[in-house]
C-alpha cells in the first residue's frame, strides 16, 4: 500500500499589505502631499513619501518632517485619513493575480496573517472593499503595535497563532518590511513592484524575490513535498 504525506516547511505567511498585495503608493504619495499643504508643512516629494511606505503614520510623518511637533502630527494624522479614506480618488488596486492566489491557497489550508503599518480602521476598511478579509487568520497594524521594523507585531502574531519563527514567512515590499522579518528570525520573501527598489531589497537575503504575485503562489506550493512510502 502506498501512503502519501508531505512537508510543510512554512506553517504561516505573513503579508504586508500596502506595496505587496495592493497597489496604493500613489494615493499614499498623493494623500501625504496634500496633508502636508494644508498644514503649511512644505512641499513632499514622490520619491520622500515613496520611501517611507510600511512604516506607522508617526514615524513616516517623522521621517518626512524632522521638525515635526507632536501636534502637528496629529494634525497630519488626521488630514492624511481626511484625503486617503475619504477625499482623495486616486484609485487602488490589487496586484495582478493577487486575488486569485491568495484564494487559492486559503482553499488549501495555507495559514496567512498581514502584518502592516496601516491604522486598524484602514486595513479594516480594505479587508471590507476587497472582501479578503477572511483569508487572514490575524493582522496586526502600526497603531496598534510598534512601527517596523520593529518586530513586536510579528512576536505577537506569532504568539497568537502558536506558529515557531523558523516555521514563517514574512512577505514584503520594503525594507522595512524585510528588516523587520530578519529581526524576528524569519525567512523573508521580497516582491519587487512595490515602494522600494530591488536594490535596498536584497540586502536582507531574501529566500525568493518575486515580481509578480502568482510567482508566489507556485513557490509556496513547491514548499509542500509530496513524497510517497510503501
Amino acid at each position: 500500500m502506498i501512503n502519501f504525506w508531505s512537508v510543510i516547511l512554512y506553517k504561516l505567511l505573513i503579508f504586508d499589505w500596502d506595496g505587496t498585495i495592493i497597489d496604493s503608493a500613489a494615493r499614499i504619495i498623493s494623500s501625504m502631499q496634500a496633508a502636508a499643504r494644508d498644514l503649511s508643512l512644505g512641499e513632499l516629494t514622490d520619491d520622500a513619501v515613496r520611501n517611507i511606505i510600511g512604516l506607522g503614520l508617526p514615524e513616516a510623518i517623522r521621517e518626512l518632517i524632522p521638525f515635526v511637533t507632536d501636534e502637528q502630527i496629529q494634525q497630519m494624522r488626521e488630514r492624511y485619513g481626511h484625503y486617503y479614506l475619504g477625499v482623495d480618488t486616486t484609485p487602488t488596486h490589487l496586484f495582478v493575480g493577487a486575488q486569485q492566489s491568495l484564494e487559492r491557497m486559503h482553499s488549501k489550508g495555507i495559514r496567512m496573517a498581514v502584518a502592516t503599518g496601516k491604522s486598524r480602521r484602514g486595513l479594516d476598511r480594505v479587508f471590507n472593499d476587497t472582501g479578503l478579509g477572511y483569508i487572514f487568520e490575524t493582522s496586526r497594524c502600526a497603531d496598534e503595535t510598534t512601527s517596523k521594523p520593529d518586530p513586536h507585531m510579528l512576536e505577537e502574531i506569532l504568539a497568537e497563532t502558536g506558529v515557531k519563527a523558523s516555521e514563517a514567512l514574512m512577505i514584503g515590499d520594503t525594507e522595512f518590511d524585510l528588516d523587520m522579518g530578519r529581526r524576528a528570525g524569519m525567512d523573508v520573501i521580497a516582491v519587487s513592484y512595490g515602494a522600494h527598489h530591488v536594490d535596498r531589497l536584497m540586502k536582507y537575503d531574501p529566500v525568493l524575490l518575486v515580481h509578480h504575485f502568482p510567482e508566489l503562489e507556485a513557490w509556496i506550493e513547491s514548499r509542500y513535498i509530496l513524497e510517497e512510502r510503501v
